[in-house]
């Protein structure tokens, strides 16, 4: 669970206030430059054949500043930090007291990520992903984004707007594990510390550099 957390949690996210799912994303990427809120997330496996499904539920918080900066903080049920910097991408187990560091311009490529936190605008995203809106549903308003390339383990996301916020997030990888994030107290363009966005090795633990 933990290894699928740090794959789906790279998805950083406020929100704006604009009618369709399109120019709701566009005006995002344009007007939020920084943002932050508390989280909860439910992954969903495919069922086994004979078993049913069994969701997992995590809660956090977060927070984003462009270009490329971000970090997840989970709470439940164990603890873990995901950190970019905007030049490295630091994910720490406090399980393991296990830190691995990635260079972040690999990392992130066709990610939620790239879509909240990098992105400039919609042209630079549609360099990397098809989107589309799609029907009203829970009553949001949706866009679809769908990596270009084939190569990565993701298959899609949703971004659901409602209002003046970006309330929901749904990520489909690969291997047809879903992941629902939905966001509560949403802060919009809030001025974070430098601090918010660098990370520490915590003493005495291993560092795993990929």
């Amino acid at each position: 669970m933990k290894k699928l957390i740090a794959g789906v949690a790279l998805a950083v996210l406020a929100g704006g206030a604009w009618a369709g799912g399109l120019e709701s994303l566009e005006a995002f990427v344009k007007t939020v430059k920084s943002g932050r809120a508390d989280f909860t997330q439910t992954v969903t496996a495919p069922p086994k054949e004979g078993q049913a499904s069994r969701p997992k539920v995590s809660t956090g918080s977060f927070a984003f500043q462009r270009p490329g900066k971000f970090r997840f903080d989970y709470q439940k049920p164990f603890v873990q930090n995901i950190v970019a910097d905007g030049e490295t991408l630091w994910l720490y187990d406090a399980d393991l007291n296990q830190v691995t560091q990635r260079k972040q311009a690999q990392a992130l490529g066709a990610t939620p990520a790239a879509l909240i936190a990098a992105a400039p605008d919609l042209r630079a995203l549609q360099a990397d992903f098809t989107l589309e809106d799609t029907a009203d549903r829970d009553g949001l308003q949706w866009v679809k984004a769908t990596p270009k390339s084939r190569d990565g383990q993701l298959q899609s996301v949703q971004i659901g707007f409602q209002g003046e916020a970006l309330s929901a997030l749904e990520i489909l990888d690969s291997f047809g594990q879903r992941s629902v994030l939905k966001f509560g107290k949403v802060e919009v363009n809030p001025s974070l510390p430098a601090s918010t966005f660098q990370f520490k090795v915590p003493s005495g633990a291993d560092v795993i550099r990929q």
